[in-house]
């Protein structure tokens, strides 16, 4: 994995990893354990795929290799998938945030209907049933992936109600833009589950293929996390229709503070995303103000921009100096 001192910093304020792992799954609020999830194993099990090219866009390194379990879900249920650190019972606290280091960026669900879950190797097409990009803000603003962290790691998705029975693949997926201003520089981190979907009716939808549905140069793929942006363009296909409801905030209105470091939030516990359901977020944040002088008393806080094309703000840090972390971004560190 590349990290960028941004990224690095960021983790090191947040005591939490810059890695993490999609490790649990329930189904209508019951925990199912491991038994149907092709974790990923080994020293980086936790780390990203960022090559979209590689067939471990489908299902991580190693997971076009089946596990034992198939867990029940009956169609129009509701899967709750779980982000984490890693596999340590320290990491599963709600005070470590599920994926760190200012990893910001949205989060995905696909499905593939397969003969035999434990068998398949994920080379089927792929429809898209949840997604959640950009919620407020710019540089580098607030994201799906803030959300779940507000939420303890866990992003609940509708399974469609029309679905046909029978055995899928769920691909749950994280893309961290924090590196994304350069070529194979975003982060895909991606677990897939093995269901069977009881009831339903006859709908298959299509899909996509992986690897053939990203490419490197997609404008959510290639995106500059920090600059002044009003909308994010989530990759891949659309929703499916009869899936998680409108993807809400894909497209917001500019913001004329930029958070500081200190940030409360305060989140209903679900995330699903239905027609007739609305989350609510409320965010309290300290800001300050992106001032186009810099003149004397104006500083950057520690851990706060300071510089990078296009800033306007302080330059000065309050404490600390001024690092350059990319071209687009410089922050004040210790």
């Amino acid at each position: 994995m590349k990290a960028t001192g941004l990224a690095i910093a960021a983790a090191s304020v947040a005591g939490a990893s810059a890695h993490a792992i999609f490790q649990k799954l329930a189904v209508n609020g019951v925990d199912q354990g491991t038994s149907c999830i092709r974790l990923p194993q080994g020293p980086s099990a936790n780390f990203p795929v960022t090559l979209v090219s590689s067939n471990d866009i489908r299902c991580n390194v190693g997971g076009s290799n089946g596990v034992s379990g198939v867990c029940s879900v009956p169609a129009g249920g509701t899967i709750t998938v779980e982000m984490h650190p890693t596999y340590s019972a320290a990491d599963q606290s709600c005070s470590v945030e599920a994926i760190g280091g200012a990893h910001h960026g949205p989060v995905q669900v696909y499905m593939q209907k397969v003969g035999d879950a434990t068998t398949a190797d994920g080379s089927g097409p792929w429809f898209k049933i949840y997604a959640e990009g950009l919620i407020s803000g710019y540089n580098a603003g607030y994201w799906a992936t803030d959300r779940m962290n507000d939420n303890c790691g866990k992003v609940n998705v509708a399974i469609p109600a029309g679905l046909a029975p029978g055995n899928y693949l769920v691909r749950a997926e994280v893309i961290a833009l924090h590196a994304a201003f350069q070529t194979n520089g975003a982060q895909f981190y991606i677990t897939c589950y093995q269901i069977n979907v009881t009831g339903g009716g006859s709908a298959t939808p299509s899909g996509v293929l992986l690897p053939g549905a990203y490419s490197p140069t997609d404008p959510g793929i290639y995106w500059d996390l920090y600059r002044s942006f009003s909308s994010y363009p989530l990759p891949g296909p659309t929703v499916y229709s009869g899936g998680s409801g409108p993807v809400l905030s894909t497209t917001t209105a500019r913001t004329t503070t930029t958070a500081a470091a200190t940030t409360v939030r305060t989140t209903t516990p679900s995330t699903t995303r239905a027609a007739t359901t609305t989350a609510s977020t409320t965010r309290a944040t300290t800001t300050s103000s992106a001032a186009t002088t810099n003149g004397p008393g104006v500083s950057a806080p520690l851990w706060g921009q300071c510089g990078g094309l296009g800033w306007t703000g302080p330059t000065n840090c309050a404490s600390g100096k001024c690092v350059s972390t990319n071209v687009y971004y410089s922050q004040c560190q210790p």
